[in-house]
């Protein structure tokens, strides 16, 4: 056998190549290492267990062959990285514990702020009602509500708030989370036999951010347990700011005693953002991803993208991505070729179907669709189902639990709550993992 020198390693690699499609040994191999281990054996390190375990059992054989091809016949063992790994990036909101809320419990999206947000005639008030609020917490617009369909900016709003509050009273215990991270919260509190502790955490903030907030409707335990931790919170002056598709008035079930104290401050709403708006919000997405588009490409994604901002993200996003993955200049025809199909097919409308998500996903792991739609629960089947329907929830799609259960083998919502707790604490505890997903949701976005 010959060692193992930094020749013989580019030697593996280029068979590993030889042996694997490019698209899977760049989401699988990128963080593999091969290392010269005692007694001529020769290790395969992985970032961790879940790498280690996919690739072994998909390319097992061919990481073996590809070693023996460059080195001659060798003892192969697949072990894990002993090094920390790096600090995760910072982009998305994880839901609070029972402990005291710091700002180290949840993560924002950092491009969240208000320098980075479009303000047009549609948002005027929204952002200048948030804003203010930021500057004087509890003092003005107690509660601020702020309502519009989905994908205008009502997180961006609420989590640019977070950032300008930190910056300027880092000592603030504030608290922004999904209504529906505050139900399942207070679900697993009811489990625990910790209310009393999920009740001291919530009453004893200084902000509460809750965003969707409709999705109370329909859950009376949880409004009850709601109405008193808002009184709580109000009573004491402190800031709560609340976020919902539609007016307090118009959401079904809701008890009148919140809506009535949803008005005690200020409702606003916002509106879907007007031409040039969009043409300034697709220049800002552009200029985020490093890219300067031509204006007339703008103009031409505006014209034909009109409802909201996130389908004019994932219009500027294909664009973009398609180009740098074909090496080509973004000009009009490009884009015209590029979205033709989806304007053709759905005027005014970019939003991703569950089929896109599934074949994604299942193209990403080498499997079927109806694999992810069937009841087994092997590993290599349970955790791409559970980061498709954490894809489902969070890439450009406004399907409700029980709606992402129905699409994935008439799963109960309390089984796609679980997959997206668990994906969600995967992508915390592991930047390697953290970009799988992403990448798989890029993938989504650009039809990729």
């Amino acid at each position: 056998m010959s060692v193992l020198t930094e020749e013989i390693k580019g030697r593996i690699v280029a068979e590993l190549r030889g042996r694997v499609d490019p698209l899977q040994y760049g989401t699988w191999f990128t963080f593999v290492e091969f290392r010269q281990a005692e007694g001529e054996r020769v290790e395969v390190v992985f970032p961790n267990a879940y790498y280690r375990d996919w690739c072994v059992q998909n390319f097992g054989r061919a990481l073996r062959e590809a070693i023996e091809s460059a080195m001659g016949p060798a003892p192969v063992e697949f072990t894990l990285s002993d090094a920390p790994p790096p600090a995760p990036v910072p982009n998305r909101v994880v839901l609070p514990t029972v402990a005291r809320t710091t700002p180290q419990d949840y993560i924002l999206n950092e491009h969240y702020t208000f320098e980075n947000f479009v303000v047009g005639p549609e948002n005027r008030l929204a952002h200048a009602a948030a804003l203010a609020v930021s500057e004087n917490v509890g003092r003005v617009y107690n509660p601020l509500f702020i309502h519009g369909t989905v994908g205008l900016g009502k997180t961006h709003l609420l989590q640019a708030v977070c950032h300008a509050i930190l910056a300027r009273q880092p000592d603030l215990d504030i608290c922004f989370v999904s209504c529906e991270g505050f139900v399942n919260h207070y679900i697993e509190s009811l489990k625990r036999g910790q209310v009393e502790a999920f009740r001291r955490k919530y009453r004893s903030l200084d902000v509460l951010l809750l965003d969707d907030i409709h999705f109370l409707q329909r859950k009376e335990g949880s409004q009850e347990e709601f109405f008193h931790t808002f009184n709580a919170l109000h009573e004491a002056h402190r800031q709560i700011i609340l976020s919902s598709d539609s007016p307090a008035k118009d959401i079904p079930t809701l008890e009148e005693r919140l809506v009535s104290r949803f008005k005690w401050g200020m409702e606003v709403r916002i509106d879907t953002p007007s031409f040039e708006s969009r043409v300034a919000i697709l220049r800002m997405k552009a200029e985020m991803r490093g890219k300067t588009v031509r204006d007339e490409v703008l103009q031409f994604i505006a014209q034909h993208v009109d409802t909201n901002i996130r389908e004019l993200e994932g219009a500027i996003v294909k664009v973009i991505g398609l180009a740098s993955l074909s090496n080509v200049a973004i000009d009009l025809d490009f884009a015209k070729e590029t979205l033709k199909d989806t304007i053709r097919a759905h005027p005014g409308s970019f939003t991703v179907s569950m089929n896109d998500i599934q074949k994604a996903v299942a193209e990403f792991f080498n499997l079927k669709i109806a694999d992810l739609q069937s009841r087994k629960r092997t590993k290599s089947v349970s955790l791409p189902r559970q980061i498709a329907m954490y894809v489902a929830r969070t890439t450009l799609t406004t399907f409700s639990l029980e709606e992402i259960g129905a699409y994935f083998g008439s799963k109960h919502h309390t089984t796609v709550m679980y997959a997206l707790e668990r994906i969600q604490k995967k992508i915390q505890a592991d930047p390697h993992f953290r970009a799988l997903v992403d990448r798989i949701q890029a993938q989504v976005r650009t039809g990729g």
